[in-house]
């Protein structure tokens, strides 16, 4: 099959399994794709274990202003072919947290060039591009990813920057990643533990509520 011929059987499995109550409760949230067939992650990954992985397919894709397209898109893209540069357009495209998600979770932790790029983003000033940044560093951290001392500066003072961010989802995302960063070692949870406590502090709720959930995640003892 062609890729047009592939993406016309993508679509009509799509169809099969279509959630109308889940797609207007989407739509009602404010996500606005051209089309949203509601389907749950699940299926869309299931669906997509049936097609074979290549670069082509998974960038018609993306190009689709469709949610479970776009979702499919990072579960089939080849990271061999994948380079800084489409990654870049493909954060420009991104308008839903959810989307983010699934891209860093599905193709975007798996890239050869993932430690360092996370450090663009982060220091990114633009929304997704930070928001990728700090869930990536999140997944990195996850997986054990050591960072050096230079690296760690880094990282923590675009975290605490992050935090006071005018953009909930990028505060959410440095949070977690301040917390998969403190579970790595007691020496970070000191460390961290030190620097919270002008966050404790601040006048703003939001702020001290993520700084609290951080906290509770430093290992006493």
């Amino acid at each position: 099959m062609d890729i047009h011929e592939t993406l016309k059987d993508i679509k009509s499995k799509f169809r099969l399994y279509m959630n109308g109550p889940i797609s207007q409760s989407m739509r009602e949230k404010g996500m606005d794709y051209k089309i949203n067939f509601g389907i749950e992650y699940p299926r869309i990954k299931e669906i997509a274990s049936a097609y074979t992985p290549g670069h082509e397919l998974a960038q018609a894709l993306w190009k689709e202003n469709i949610r479970e397209c776009k979702i499919m898109a990072g579960l089939l893209q080849p990271v061999e072919t994948f380079y800084p540069e489409i990654a870049e357009i493909w954060i420009e495209d991104m308008r839903y947290p959810e989307l983010a998600e699934y891209t860093v979770m599905n193709l975007f932790q798996r890239l050869p060039y993932a430690s360092e790029e996370v450090f663009v983003w982060m220091a990114d000033e633009r929304e997704y591009f930070q928001l990728c940044g700090f869930l990536l560093m999140a997944r990195l951290l996850g997986k054990g990813l050591q960072l050096n001392e230079r690296a760690e500066a880094e990282f923590t003072d675009q975290a605490f920057a992050a935090i006071e961010s005018g953009y909930v989802t990028v505060r959410k995302a440095a949070a977690l990643a301040l917390r998969k960063y403190v579970e790595q070692s007691p020496q970070h949870g000191k460390a961290i533990n030190r620097q919270l406590a002008s966050c404790l502090k601040s006048d703003k709720p939001e702020v001290r509520l993520l700084a609290e959930s951080i906290r509770e995640t430093i290992p006493h003892g």
